[in-house]
């Protein structure tokens, strides 16, 4: 019955992490957004102490449930365990705690959180790891098939599914989350939870507090047999059944060991000081460790996300003539980083990298950045679209504190950059045709248009008042010059409010 409990919470708790990185609609997606602010790093940066405060007691009585029933990267490695357990049965094997591994780990994790090295923090968090693996490789596949939804229903005049874009927000994202997946789907489908108990910092932490959890799986040497199920089975490899057992700082309450053993041997129960003693005392001598005993709860893992479509290739052309010649990115010497997030300090300080609000931007205004300090955060580019005043959603689904929440109407009043033009890019000065796309579209009238001598011919080129300029980047990506704007948004290092 605990096995059947937590493979149906952490079915629902997968359903709703992949829902909302899938970017499904955003009616669901604003009201399922909690999912993400539960994870304990992202908590834990966002300084939400009430979350932590119940993830930690949760994790005293019950033990690391959380493990294998909210955190995505676990119930992922679970559905790679089960998968290889259905290739070989049997298969695990008890091996004493790597705690010096575990520990090394998270100093380092600690240390390059304190000093700000995002590179090693963006890599090393388990629910962004996760984050990126959905985002990269899954929601391409589900954008396909959306896409090829849209295609065939048109052809009966319905328009139930709309089409997006896809493309490449980042090559380098695409490689890590790959390689993360490839990883630690292999690790999982032939050692069970290896990288949570050696590797992971979350799971370091969590196994502190669950040396001390009230409730454990406990062995029952006196029902005992020695058939060696519950070990063969034990995907965090915690228990050793020839001294009666059970590590509870890595056992994450799957309740695969209470399911296997015939002899009525385990249970899952709350552990009295007596009990706790008697295993301190038939431990110590052998393993040195406090205390060995386990609780399992409710956790673990069902569901995937299996897309395929067809989607029709488009080609943009003027006019069903010429082909629009893509832009290309221009070199900004200060990045611009979303409304909300106060500056690009703060975001590199609290962003894990997990690509919540680039898979939230409707805009494809937000890609992961390639600079190797910022690596995988998000930053802002317009050659795909701007970002839209009245759209707030990056905001409202950052669950880590790097995008504070804000309204619409205080969006409309920050200043997140500025717009820069390059006159040898504009057609006015090149060509000496009228053009003040951008003056026309400025939603902030930071635009104007003025004359100006050029090579004898008086034109109309553009004038940016900074003062006026929020950096929303709408006359970047509707310039009509190619490949590079004629103006472009440099980022503020501090947002300001005017």
């Amino acid at each position: 019955m605990l096995r059947k409990i937590r493979i149906v919470l952490a079915t629902i708790s997968f359903l709703l992490i992949n829902l909302l990185f899938l970017g499904i609609s955003w009616g669901v997606s604003q009201h399922i957004a909690w999912i993400a602010k539960i994870q304990f790093l992202p908590a834990l940066l966002a300084l939400d102490f009430a979350v932590l405060a119940a993830l930690i007691i949760v994790t005293l009585l019950f033990g690391r449930i959380y493990c294998s029933v909210v955190c995505p990267l676990g119930i992922m490695q679970d559905l790679f365990g089960w998968a290889g357990k259905k290739a070989k049965k049997n298969r695990y094997s008890h091996s004493p705690e790597k705690r010096w591994v575990r520990y090394t780990v998270l100093a380092v994790f600690v240390v390059c959180l304190i000093i700000g090295f995002a590179p090693v923090t963006t890599l090393l968090a388990p629910y962004s790891a996760y984050g990126r693996v959905v985002n990269s490789l899954f929601r391409p596949l589900y954008d396909l098939l959306n896409n090829g939804l849209a295609a065939w229903e048109s052809h009966y005049d319905s328009y139930m599914f709309s089409e997006v874009q896809l493309w490449m927000r980042s090559v380098t994202t695409f490689v890590v989350a790959l390689l993360t997946l490839v990883v630690l789907g292999f690790l999982a489908w032939r050692n069970g939870r290896t990288y949570c108990n050696t590797v992971c910092p979350v799971g370091t932490i969590l196994s502190f507090f669950s040396r001390f959890s009230l409730f454990r799986v406990q062995l029952d040497k006196s029902k005992c047999k020695n058939c060696s199920l519950c070990e063969k089975n034990c995907k965090a490899s915690a228990i050793d059944y020839k001294a009666g057992t059970v590590d509870a700082s890595r056992c994450v309450a799957c309740g695969d060991c209470l399911d296997k053993c015939k002899f009525d041997a385990l249970h899952y129960r709350p552990i009295t000081l007596k009990d706790d003693s008697a295993a301190e005392q038939q431990v110590m001598p052998n393993e040195g460790q406090p205390d060995l005993n386990k609780r399992a709860f409710v956790a673990g893992a069902v569901m995937a996300v299996g897309a395929t479509a067809m989607a029709q290739t488009k080609i943009k052309v003027d006019g069903g003539m010429a082909v629009i010649e893509d832009k290309q990115v221009p070199h900004r010497d200060t990045p611009v980083t979303p409304p909300g997030s106060v500056s690009a300090y703060n975001l590199s300080r609290h962003c894990t990298a997990c690509q919540l609000c680039v898979s939230a931007c409707p805009n494809n205004v937000l890609r992961p950045s390639t600079d190797p300090l910022h690596l995988m955060q998000p930053v802002m580019s317009f050659e795909r679209g701007y970002c839209r005043p009245e759209c707030t959603r990056c905001s409202q689904v950052c669950p880590t504190g790097a995008i504070h929440p804000i309204t619409k109407e205080e969006k409309t009043a920050i200043h997140i950059g500025h717009a820069v033009w390059i006159s040898e890019n504009c057609i006015p000065v090149t060509n000496g045709d009228s053009c003040g796309a951008c003056a026309r579209h400025c939603p902030a009238w930071a635009i104007q248009m003025v004359e100006k001598e050029v090579n004898g011919k008086i034109v109309e080129v553009p004038v940016v008042d900074t003062e006026k300029c929020i950096g929303c980047g709408k006359c970047e990506n509707l310039c009509p010059a190619r490949p590079f704007s004629a103006i472009y948004v440099e980022g503020n290092t501090m947002h300001h409010i005017s």
